[in-house]
């Protein structure tokens, strides 16, 4: 059984930093593509940062360019988004998704398993 356990959310000030962690079990994750969604109440989830298998091939969203880094350590089945620069706008719950040996997409229904997401709030 998949499982993906985010952690590392909370409430830091505007121009803050955060690390999140996904932490998987359960599939044969040195072939997945990782991926960090994020989706504001009332909101559709929106795409964030995603991280090929070998890390070989990264992609960000627009809004996180220049601010986030999406890594992975694959002997720890772990996925990492370091967020510098915080702004108020990022305030959103975050998601990790895993997609089975596939490229990366920026399409939340391209990734089957997904975790609970973990809240983040940066304060203006």
């Amino acid at each position: 059984q998949v499982q993906l356990v985010e952690s590392g959310g909370g409430l830091v000030q505007a121009g803050g930093s955060l690390r999140l962690s996904c932490a998987a079990s359960g599939l044969p994750f040195s072939r997945y593509t990782m991926g960090w969604f994020r989706q504001v109440a009332g909101k559709e989830r929106e795409f964030v940062a995603a991280i090929s298998w070998n890390s070989g091939s990264t992609r960000y969203a627009d809004s996180v360019k220049g601010r986030f880094t999406i890594s992975r350590d694959n002997a720890k089945q772990t996925v990492y988004l370091q967020m510098n620069s915080l702004k108020p706008e990022d305030t959103a719950v975050y998601y990790c998704a895993a997609r089975f040996f596939a490229g990366i997409s920026t399409t939340e229904g391209n990734y089957r398993d997904w975790g609970q997401g973990t809240q983040v709030t940066v304060s203006s």
